[in-house]
């Protein structure tokens, strides 16, 4: 029989983190056996477990371990991390420790070092005395890549758990949510964020422009309350068909009703900002003087439209080139303290997959699966609102005291 000492600390209890290590070590057909604990008895306590995991052999062990690195726990005793360099560009050598969102430290050199761009499912690359997450794609031959996970212990939300208030902040989604709370929380967020000198990256989708909550969204901006843009290229030309033609899809944002010859506005929307050139050539020619795209521009923040194959035109600030596009994105969201999802599953995945988890990230969306495939796709800590996005733009705005 073969055994190892797994050390677990941080709110073990009351985030049911604790039953989840020894169910995993359970349906793993492991053995255990707690050999310490010691239990906070205030909430801004932690608690500490020692538990010493047994099998029939250490391959074993070694297999399960990585599970339960995910969940924060750390291997007691443990080694310097084995590194091994690239043989070629884009390829990590077998073996390597595939990374998850968490604040994460490495061992070695005999102390724990903690890692940088904290992103998943990228390696870790140790250059000099830094140890950097890195995708895969990026890493370069003859860089040092980390291999195994017995030198690694991460940090999950439920580890580092803090009561600041943002008392909603669940990875639970309910239609039953207090609409109001909900509003008020995040207008509370918000409001800190901006007195504090914080950053907040908006994630949307045309569906804002759809649901009337553009101007709301474009407060918002103006207001700065709103660090980054990300979206596709539908948000903007849906936006600027709105300012142009006064409808979005081809139906009319006053009356909801289609249009005749509607359903080529968005294309008349996207040929009439080629003839500039691009949107923020429109923009200093005085042709778009309004909107969403128009605010973006003109607060001068971050932002990145990231095409896709189903795009229009598109238009010419879309970026087609998918790496750049991620690349861009990863840049805007690099330090930010919170990022708002509103009603666009793709960029919301995408954008969760680089996001650490200790973001706070708010999902507003009329369907409740959208935060449920985020948080299957390793984005846990996202919490949804679900809400019609247009009202909730329209409430938050109100709830900050936003003329628009």
């Amino acid at each position: 029989m073969k055994d190892i000492c797994i050390i677990s600390e941080g709110h073990l209890i009351d985030s049911g983190l604790l039953s989840e290590i020894l169910n995993l070590i359970l349906e793993d057909s492991l053995e255990y056996i707690i050999e310490k604990i010691s239990i906070g008895k205030t909430p801004g306590e932690s608690s500490r477990a020692e538990i010493r995991i047994f099998a029939e052999d250490e391959a074993h062990i070694r297999e399960v371990l990585p599970k339960l690195i995910r969940l924060g726990a750390y291997e007691k005793g443990a080694v310097n991390g084995r590194y091994v360099p690239s043989g070629r560009d884009a390829h990590a050598p077998e073996g390597f420790y595939s990374t998850t969102n968490h604040r994460t430290e490495v061992y070695d050199r005999d102390i724990w070092n903690p890692v940088e761009d904290m992103r998943m499912d990228a390696v870790i690359i140790r250059k000099e005395e830094r140890y950097i997450c890195t995708k895969i794609r990026d890493v370069r031959k003859g860089d040092e890549v980390l291999c195994g996970s017995d030198s690694v212990r991460a940090y999950p939300p439920a580890v580092e758990k803090k009561d600041d208030g943002f008392a909603f902040m669940t990875n639970e989604v309910s239609s039953e949510r207090s609409y109001d709370v909900a509003v008020d929380m995040v207008a509370e967020e918000l409001k800190q964020l901006k007195e504090k000198g914080g950053r907040m990256v908006v994630v949307c989708g045309p569906v804002v422009i759809h649901t009337g909550g553009a101007a709301a969204l474009a407060a918002l901006i103006r207001a700065g309350y709103v660090q980054g843009f990300l979206g596709g290229n539908a948000v903007a030309v849906h936006d600027m068909e709105t300012v142009y033609y006064g409808t979005s899809l081809g139906v009319d944002m006053k009356n909801g009703k289609p249009t005749h010859g509607g359903h080529n506005h968005h294309m008349r929307a996207i040929n009439r900002i080629n003839g500039y050139g691009s949107i923020r050539a429109a923009i200093e020619a005085g042709d778009l003087s309004e909107g969403l795209m128009y605010q973006v521009i003109k607060s001068d923040i971050p932002f990145c439209l990231a095409g896709s194959i189903r795009d229009d035109g598109p238009l010419p600030e879309t970026v087609m080139d998918m790496i750049e596009a991620q690349g861009q994105y990863a840049e805007i969201i690099r330090g930010c303290d919170m990022i708002l999802m509103l009603s666009t599953m793709l960029h919301s995945i995408g954008t969760g997959n680089m996001t650490p988890s200790w973001v706070k990230t708010v999902c507003i969306d009329i369907n409740p699966a959208v935060v449920t495939k985020l948080a299957d796709r390793g984005s846990g800590q996202a919490v949804g609102i679900v809400s019609d996005v247009g009202l909730f733009l329209n409430a938050l705005a109100g709830r900050l005291g936003l003329e628009y």
